[in-house]
């Protein structure tokens, strides 16, 4: 039951977990630096984390910039999917953005994930374009997906 879980900001101590998801989630995964500076320089970035007894089962980051809020990345561990725990976790950062004053958020999705694609429609979003090659390891398309907040 998603009640169990606890959703916080995320923490510098907790990059070497993120890396465990992130690595389990992505074939370019972010790397230790990129979480550093997210955390330590870009004003911009809220990251939060779901956690169950100390262990991080997931996290979701944006860029809130003036009143949009930009999905950078969202993942949960695979051995934790299908529980609808991304969709809590990102339900939280959609609440998080409107209290930090956004009014819309954005993110992109490869083509091929149908399953995040449901996810996000299931949450408002909805189709906004196609990003031409927005996947650098192997060309795909990103579609961009958008919501009022």
């Amino acid at each position: 039951m998603v009640d169990s879980y606890v959703f916080r900001d995320m923490r510098e101590e907790d990059i070497d977990q993120i890396l465990e998801v992130e690595q389990a989630s992505f074939t370019l995964p972010w790397s230790r630096e990129a979480f550093y500076n997210e955390l330590r320089t870009n004003r911009f970035a809220v990251y939060l984390v779901l956690e169950e007894k100390e262990k991080i089962l997931g996290y979701c980051g944006a860029w809130i910039v003036i009143d949009e809020a930009h999905v950078t990345n969202v993942a949960i561990l695979p051995e934790y999917r299908g529980r609808k725990l991304g969709e809590a976790l990102m339900q939280k950062m959609m609440s998080v953005a409107r209290e930090m004053g956004a009014r819309s958020m954005t993110l992109e999705v490869r083509v091929t994930n149908h399953v995040a694609q449901s996810l996000y429609r299931k949450l408002g979003f909805q189709d906004g374009g196609i990003r031409k090659n927005y996947y650098s390891d192997n060309q795909e398309d990103g579609l961009v997906m958008w919501v009022n907040l």
